[in-house]
């Protein structure tokens, strides 16, 4: 009998897609090696733009309007984001699989911090974390009147040893190491801080930075006045920063990359050394990405471009398989715990999901006609946003201004936002009746049944008769 296969996932926090690719300067080069010994995702795409909605979806397959966390669990009172804890999650799956299970690092996926109820046999996440004394050496700080001052960015003189991120490696290696002694299969999630802002790096790291050009990004000055207002409005937050400042910016966070890189050869050399490499499934991804500079804006939120969307997703599976193969299929968070489940010869989830399996793209399916859907309920303040994807196009459905359409094969930065121009009608309405699917099958009834008649502002309506409201009190037939 075959003796199961480990399974390592490494999840980072805001980690932008594009500074992983292999022909951008930031410094990442064990995860370009670690890239050649496994399948790449072209177009893999977060569940939502902010950390605990996405990382839920991870852990369930399913939309964050399904599993209850529409916000960040730390930001809104339970009653405006309530993750239900019923539902079967990946990690669950595993323990009932005879894994030992263990996670390190931010968790932020629901209120409670009890990861044992979830199928953890050990965990040390931000609330049991050590704190870690830097000591700065430079910061870039954004003021603004009436807020709290916030650094954005800065470097410290301690080394790479004293940071958050190679203590929680450190101790998922030394987990994997007795798991492995005693011939038990692990599933170990190590899910850094990095690179969420502030993006505070080792000065020994931001140095290797110090003779590299950093270019702002082509989008950086537009005014942005064919998109909906309170993007322009959000730019207003970064105005006072000079030129020089931005690339501040990204060069700490292009060097807080590489300190996550550091820790990814630290952990491939481990499990060379421990004869575990190639008996390991290994996932690299992020929850969702970092504008970092992108139109003028930072961090992530409302602003629904693919520096937040687009994530990195790369899949080392067991004995190299399909080393080196790039698939072109769209992914998305919710489909990564089925698609583990399956590779690992795993019972699937046992409650019904919105994310499938992506072996089948693996094993040669044609991935022209898949799909991608993301949606967003705002942060802190709401914003309802439904976000689809297909053969290059892209639509974003605002409930609160008009909405987005860009064509991804011709202009990758969306800078020609083409919604409102009447050429392209018949275009938005096809995308947003693919929206409509998505919603529909997912369930999503505060979209689908939002046919009151202040509420008709789509492209085109959800085309149903169907509507858990249609009898009530509030819409009595006539």
């Amino acid at each position: 009998m075959n003796r199961k296969k480990n399974v390592i996932v490494l999840l980072c926090d805001q980690l932008q897609k594009r500074v992983t690719d292999p022909d951008h300067i930031c410094i990442m080069e064990n995860l370009s090696r670690l890239r050649e010994d496994s399948v790449s995702f072209a177009q893999a795409h977060a569940a939502n733009a902010i950390c605990s909605p996405s990382r839920a979806s991870l852990m369930t397959g399913k939309l964050p309007h399904n599993h209850g966390m529409v916000d960040c669990a730390h930001t809104v009172p339970a009653f405006r984001a309530d993750y239900d804890s019923s539902l079967d999650t990946l990690s669950r799956r595993l323990k009932a699989a005879d894994y030992r299970t263990a996670y390190y690092g931010k968790w932020h996926v629901e209120r409670t911090y009890d990861l044992g109820q979830y199928g953890f046999d050990e965990y040390e996440t931000e609330m049991d974390l050590p704190v870690f004394h830097l000591t700065p050496v430079s910061k870039v700080v954004i003021r603004t009147e009436g807020y709290q001052d916030k650094t954005i960015c800065g470097t410290f003189s301690e080394d790479q040893k004293s940071t958050e991120e190679y203590y929680i490696y450190s101790k998922a290696m030394d987990f994997m190491k007795k798991a492995g002694a005693e011939g038990q299969p692990f599933c170990t999630f190590i899910s850094t801080y990095a690179p969420h802002d502030p993006y505070a790096v080792p000065e020994e790291i931001y140095k290797k930075y110090h003779d590299i050009p950093i270019e702002l990004p082509r989008s950086f000055g537009e005014d942005m006045g064919d998109k909906p207002s309170v993007y322009r409005r959000l730019q207003s937050v970064w105005k006072e920063l000079s030129r020089e400042e931005c690339k501040e910016i990204l060069r700490c966070y292009y060097s807080y990359c590489t300190l996550v890189d550091l820790q990814i050869g630290r952990l491939v050399e481990f499990l060379k050394r421990e004869r575990l490499y190639d008996d390991t499934l290994i996932v690299f991804t992020a929850d969702h990405g970092d504008l970092m500079g992108a139109h003028g804006l930072f961090c992530k939120g409302v602003p629904a471009f693919e520096e937040t969307y687009s994530i990195p997703l790369i899949m080392k599976l067991p004995g190299q398989e399909k080393a080196g193969f790039v698939c072109s299929a769209y992914a998305n968070t919710y489909d990564l715990a089925p698609t583990i489940l399956e590779l690992l010869d795993c019972e699937p989830l046992q409650n019904p999901i919105d994310g499938t399996s992506l072996v089948s793209y693996l094993e040669g399916e044609d991935p022209k006609d898949s799909i991608c859907f993301a949606e967003f309920e705002g942060q802190r303040y709401a914003y309802t946003q439904r976000i689809v994807w297909s053969r290059g196009w892209k639509y974003v459905f605002n409930t609160f201004d008009y909405d987005e359409l860009y064509d991804l094969n011709r202009d990758p930065h969306e800078t020609e936002n083409l919604a409102a121009l009447s050429e392209y009608e018949d275009k938005k309405k096809e995308m947003a009746a693919l929206m409509w699917e998505w919603i529909l099958k997912t369930g999503d009834d505060t979209l689908t049944d939002a046919q009151y008649v202040m509420l008709r502002f789509a492209p085109q309506g959800p085309n149903t008769q169907k509507s858990k409201a249609s009898f009530a009190v509030f819409n009595k037939p006539f």
